[in-house]
Formats: structure tokens, sequence, C-alpha cells
């Protein structure tokens, strides 16, 4: 499957892929939809993508107006990959990008002092990563009140369980995957 950038400044543009199978791209046409729904709220916004693979959704941020991303990943492929995606694009002035593991903490975004408005998690699937995720987005106070946070993630696996200060405002249903669409209520 080739990844390409959907719309925007940088519409029809290729984005290398990680070889392999450690990350799953989300499909062309599942981001079609998710900027779809999303589109009046991308431009200008602070984006943070979590799990960010390729970058897709970052770089499809940024092609659409977003002031700045955040790409974080632990994976040092995706690292090397979305590293030559940015630069490919020359979209390095907008972004940053940070190999870190999300799953113990989000420590690394306290020297950053930005409050995103946008955010974008793509964990893999069935590993239980969401909601140590969004519990670590909460204690990071990288957030505002109404940030959105779009989680793609398997039909199978729930997204909210605990006590977390989160809203679920919608969710659709891509195949086998699942696109649950969260708001920040604090």
């Amino acid at each position: 499957m080739a990844l390409r950038i959907i719309s925007g400044d940088l519409k029809g543009r290729k984005l290398r892929s990680v070889r392999g199978t450690k990350t799953r791209p989300t499909a062309n046409r599942t981001r079609e939809a998710i900027f779809n729904i999303l589109a009046s709220q991308i431009p200008g916004s602070r984006v943070l993508d979590l799990f960010a693979g390729t970058g897709a959704f970052g770089i499809e941020a940024l092609s659409r107006k977003a002031d700045s991303v955040v790409f974080i990943d632990i994976d040092r492929d995706s690292i090397s990959v979305l590293q030559a995606n940015i630069k490919g694009l020359s979209l390095g002035r907008q972004t940053k990008i940070i190999r870190w593991d999300l799953i113990k903490n989000l420590n690394c975004l306290q020297s950053l002092s930005i409050a995103f408005d946008l955010v974008f998690m793509d964990p893999p699937y069935q590993k239980r990563m969401i909601e140590p995720t969004l519990r670590n987005l909460h204690i990071s106070q990288s957030l505002v009140t109404g940030t959105q946070i779009i989680v793609e993630h398997s039909h199978r696996e729930p997204v909210l369980t605990g006590q977390l200060p989160f809203e679920i405002t919608d969710q659709r249903k891509y195949g086998k995957t699942l696109v649950t669409i969260l708001k920040y209520v604090v």
C-alpha cells in the first residue's frame, strides 16, 4: 500500500513506510475519513502524534495548515523513516521528533511548554496501551480543555475503562478498525 498525503499543500506526495510488519500504517481511506471529520479544527492547531510510525497523521495535519507537530515513537526504524519523511517534505521547522517510551510516561513533553489542541494515537492493536497512554497524557499537563484525541484501535479493545478526564464524542468503524474521538474535559 502506497502511503500518500490525501489533501492540502502536500496532496499526492508519497510517504516512506517502515519495512516489515512492526508498524501498521493507517489506510489512506481511513485517514481521509478522520480528516474529513476534523477538517475545521486542523488549521492553526498544535498537534501531538503518538505512536507516530511514518508520521502520516501529523504530516497530513501539516499539509492541511496545522501550526506544528510533535511526533513520538520508540521504534528506531520508525524514527528513521519519520525523519526521512519530514526531511523529504521540508517540514523540519514545524516539527519535533522524540524517541520515547510513552507507556512509561510523557515527561519528554515538559520541556516543550506546548499545549496541544489535537492528539493522534495509533498504538499497536491488542497491547493494552491506550489507557496508560491517556493517563500519561493527562499527567503531562500538555492538553487544554477541549483537546481532541483521536484513537485508532481494534474494535475488540476498549478505550476508556477507568476514571480518566476524557469523554467519547464520536466513534466510527472502518473494517476491523475503530476510530474513537475523545475530548479532554478538565
